[in-house]
């Protein structure tokens, strides 16, 4: 590890004493924003330009290093933030798409073919996660903003059960806004919660809390988790200055209809195209207070000069929703909820104490490597028996930002090779990165409109250069190119296998489904013994080869959550299980040989639970405890 002190030199300057040596407890910033797609940041753009003003982002790509190929660890919110905390890959996490923690069923029970696994809520309790391994290291560690690394943003754990001594969570100016968009805008009323400031930006109490953790810790190694709710929807700003700024720039007014939808494509939506302006001028603010505020630490010197810090996207941009296009991430393919190239890539700029000013980089890099390069940085002690699924950078952008080789696997081999793995909604896919090289693996492929599998080159070997080749997915090599498509394939097995990911189900209710239907498994007859759980089950035709028990401990409860552990398969058919301590209610699942699951208790799908805002409780069996 390189460590940048120097010997205590004492300079006298103007009657000013200033101490030389850096403080050995670097400050650490990580910002990570909300659903900021590759193309909304204007240094970014490629192709055609962005209309997004982001000065003070911009400014901050030439303060350190810019890369050009970095990926979330998800193509959504809750699995990369729970990624990046702990370290762990969402595949090894169980922990997937947002939400989670509930049985497996289908969106649409008559609609939908396929249906996505078990996936988990939440971290666990008990996972050592980046901002305890801080405090460890002797940090004060502080949240602001967004947390929903739990089934709900209110419910267990919460930051500071996750190793946060100080955290806030208020939506601020991001609160919904009454009765629609072209209403309630901030004024300069003292009495406005959302006041305008001079330069008719309205108070944005995420950004202010995130500033109150700086100033109250400055005088300690601060860690700030700032969890920007910007630029998730609700898409709206509070300033209509700033609207009507968009609006004359892109040359369109908003009327009636648009208080609740904007259907232009492209990146014409002047309400979200403000609210990425407003993001910038939060997050310059931070940068101004770490340029300006002296670090008590090091007297003579700024915050600034002491503190590495990292600004990046939860996941890649989100396009919109049927009622209304936000933004594009041409020449990107598609957005947040799939994981094609335009919903995994994401901005990311890192700056800090040796790490050179003004550097673009092509090397690949992804979220999880934030865990072991923050360690790295701080000097922590290296961790024992904890799975860290991303490779340390601070080497990379200590020595030369542009050398690959320098990023080393866990076998100290330069990494080549990532993996996003993502069953659910419509997406139901997994994709490897090997090299230049993508490949697309479409699990609904029987049923729906899409492939097996997709391969494309990214990007072409150009005497020893990484040149653009089609980062746009649109050149499809799979027939082409059979034996690379069949090497990548494998290698996502083997590297999903190692992991023990769980993978999407046949839902064998829907009307798409054809004579294979007739050969699921049927339930026969259930009984509880003490605390072991019986089903007996008939094959009819198709063997089954997997049971689960998925079970919860808090039915009924508001964030009522589901837990899943492997039941045994008898000879005899029969399935039994062992009912964990606590257990309320459980459900049985069977999965036969062609991956139909079967579920017993049937369940209701996630339109009518979503509709009727029942708990799967009131569906599965009451655990016999309750019953005394």
């Amino acid at each position: 590890m390189r460590i940048y002190t120097s010997s205590t030199i004492i300079l006298i300057l103007a009657g000013i004493t200033c101490a030389a040596e850096r403080p050995a407890k670097p400050n650490v910033v990580l910002i990570l924003t909300d659903d900021l797609g590759w193309q909304d940041v204007k240094c970014y753009d490629i192709d055609e330009p962005s209309p997004m003003e982001t000065p003070n982002i911009d400014a901050l790509a030439k303060r350190g290093v810019m890369f050009w190929q970095a990926y979330s660890p998800s193509p959504t919110c809750a699995p990369s933030r729970c990624a990046i905390m702990s370290g762990v890959h969402p595949a090894r996490a169980q922990k997937t798409h947002v939400v989670g923690g509930a049985p497996p069923t289908p969106i649409h029970k008559r609609g939908h073919p396929m249906m996505a696994p078990w996936y988990s809520g939440r971290m666990p309790e008990d996972e050592f996660t980046l901002a305890k391994a801080m405090q460890q290291a002797g940090y004060v560690t502080g949240h602001s903003g967004k947390w929903h690394m739990a089934i709900d943003h209110h419910a267990f754990p919460q930051p500071e059960n996750q190793g946060f001594d100080w955290t806030r969570s208020v939506r601020g100016a991001r609160s919904g806004m009454r009765p629609d968009r072209l209403s309630d805008f901030a004024t300069t009323r003292a009495d406005d919660p959302f006041r305008l400031d001079k330069n008719g930006f309205p108070k944005h109490e995420n950004n202010e809390n995130a500033l109150t953790f700086l100033r109250e810790n400055k005088g300690n190694p601060f860690f700030l988790y700032y969890a920007t709710w910007l630029v998730h929807a609700p898409i709206h700003t509070r300033s209509k200055q700033l609207l009507e700024k968009y609006c004359q720039k892109l040359g369109v007014q908003p009327d009636e209809l648009h208080a609740t939808q904007w259907k232009r494509d492209g990146q014409t939506n002047p309400f979200y195209c403000a609210m990425v302006e407003e993001l910038d001028y939060y997050l310059g603010q931070v940068f101004d207070y770490l340029d300006e505020t002296e670090d008590p630490r090091w007297p003579g010197h700024k915050l600034s000069e002491n503190t590495y810090l990292i600004f990046t996207s939860d996941n890649g941009g989100m396009e919109g929703h049927p009622g209304e296009i936000y933004t594009d991430n041409y020449p990107l393919d598609r957005g947040k909820i799939s994981a094609m190239e335009g919903g995994t890539r994401v901005p990311l700029i890192v700056t800090g104490p040796g790490i050179p000013a003004g550097v673009k980089t092509e090397v690949m890099v992804n979220g999880l490597d934030f865990y072991p390069t923050i360690l790295s940085w701080v000097g922590a002690k290296k961790l024992q028996n904890k799975v860290l699924d991303g490779s340390d950078l601070s080497t990379l952008l200590w020595d030369d930002a542009g050398d690959a080789s320098l990023v080393l696997d866990h076998q100290q081999k330069p990494r080549d090779t990532m993996v996003w793995h993502f069953p659910h909604g419509v997406a139901l896919e997994s994709t490897i990165r090997i090299g230049g090289y993508k490949l697309v693996r479409n699990y609904n492929h029987r049923y729906g409109n899409t492939l097996p599998l997709e391969q494309y080159q990214l990007y072409r070997n150009d005497n020893g250069k990484q040149v653009r080749a089609d980062i746009e997915e649109a050149n499809n090599l799979a027939d082409s190119d059979p034996e690379r498509t069949r090497q990548m394939n494998q290698r996502l097995t083997d590297i999903l296998t190692e992991m023990q990911a769980s993978y999407p189900y046949y839902n064998s209710a829907c009307r798409l489904i054809g004579s294979e239907k007739k050969q699921i498994p049927t339930a026969v007859s259930h009984q509880q013994t003490g605390n072991t759980a019986r089903l007996t089950f008939k094959e009819n035709g198709a063997g089954v080869v997997r049971a689960d028990l998925i079970y919860t401990l808090n039915g009924h409860a508001r964030y009522e959550e589901w837990f899943r552990t492997p039941a045994t398969l008898n000879n005899d058919g029969t399935v039994t299980a062992e009912l964990p301590a606590g257990t309320t209610h459980y459900i049985l699942n069977l999965i036969d040989e062609n991956n139909f699951l079967v579920s017993f208790p049937e369940i209701p799908d996630e339109i009518q639970m979503t509709r009727t805002k029942e708990k799967f409780a009131e569906y599965a069996i009451m655990a016999m405890q309750l019953r005394k």
